[in-house]
């Protein structure tokens, strides 16, 4: 029986309710699971290409639909279309993305932003904050804790003994603290706390090297310490391919890489690559959950 995958149009003012489309009609798609577009059936006010609380409103309320299909076994998995951060603030939600939302709609606190790619698997520390507030985020409790919970995602991927790289924050990984005294204190007893307790981690490596060194087979997934960090390496090798996947979640959520392109919104030119793979990953995944 082919899975049901939810995909979720997203912010409607963007691109996500052509790509949704789009990927539901695709051959691949349809081959390997039943795909249902989540959307609101009309948005008072709407304008394409333009931020409002409309939309915001709009998008929030169709994933609520959907993850609460997903947790009643109505659906066996969400594709999400992207949401406009701006659009969520303007509607009066908290919320800055995907994850924390689904996080409070699932009622867990244990949570991280994944992007797989056949050339690269990366784990996000910390995701939607100030460059700034990076440090301060990273505690050696978190980063323990984070990286027991990339050892416990990655066998749904068919990565039964995932090698672990931790990206240094600093450059050079801090120089021995010459340039940072983080990747010493907080990274470093992470790895080796983690190493304790059997899993296969190393690090912390300077993250000018280490995401070449996972693409060419050395580890199979890095832990990136911010945002940009490691959205540049999986983009420059695989953008439009790569997915975005929630890992922590007691559903199967997975997303694309790239936002809502309001600059090309309503012009029938939207590239649906990503949301394919998107849905064709959601699809693999939910699969896995249902073998026994």
């Amino acid at each position: 029986m082919r899975p049901r995958i939810a995909i979720t149009a997203g912010d409607p003012a963007g691109i996500g309710p052509e790509i949704a489309a789009k990927a539901s009609r695709e051959a691949r798609v349809v081959d390997v699971c039943e795909p249902i577009v989540y959307a609101e059936p009309a948005v008072d006010g709407l304008r394409i290409g333009e931020v409002s609380a409309a939309a915001g409103r709009a998008a929030y309320d169709t994933i609520v639909r959907a993850v609460s299909d997903a947790r009643t076994g109505r659906v066996d998995a969400l594709a999400t279309a992207p949401i406009n951060k701006a659009a969520f603030q303007r509607a009066g939600l908290p919320w800055k993305g995907h994850t924390d939302l689904l996080a409070h709609l699932c009622g867990v606190s244990r949570v991280a932003m994944m992007f797989h790619a056949p050339e690269l698997n990366v784990v996000l520390a910390t995701v939607h904050v100030p460059l700034r507030e990076v440090p301060a985020l990273l505690t050696q409790a978190m980063v323990e804790d984070l990286l027991a919970l990339t050892a416990e995602s990655l066998p749904q991927f068919g990565i039964l003994q995932p090698r672990i790289a931790v990206a240094g924050l600093n450059p050079h990984a801090g120089e021995d603290g010459l340039l940072g005294a983080e990747d010493q204190q907080v990274l470093a007893p992470a790895i080796e706390a983690a190493r304790a307790r059997g899993l296969n981690v190393s690090g912390p490596w300077p993250a000018d090297t280490v995401f070449g060194r996972a693409a060419g087979g050395e580890f199979d997934v890095v832990l990136a310490c911010y945002h940009d960090q490691g959205l540049i390496p999986i983009k420059l090798l695989a953008f439009g391919r790569a997915v975005n996947v929630t890992i922590g979640l007691p559903i199967v959520r997975t997303s694309v890489d790239h936002g809502t392109a309001f600059d090309i919104a309503g012009r029938g030119v939207a590239d649906a690559g990503s949301m394919v793979e998107a849905v064709l990953l959601a699809a693999r995944l939910a699969r896995a959950r249902t073998r026994p």
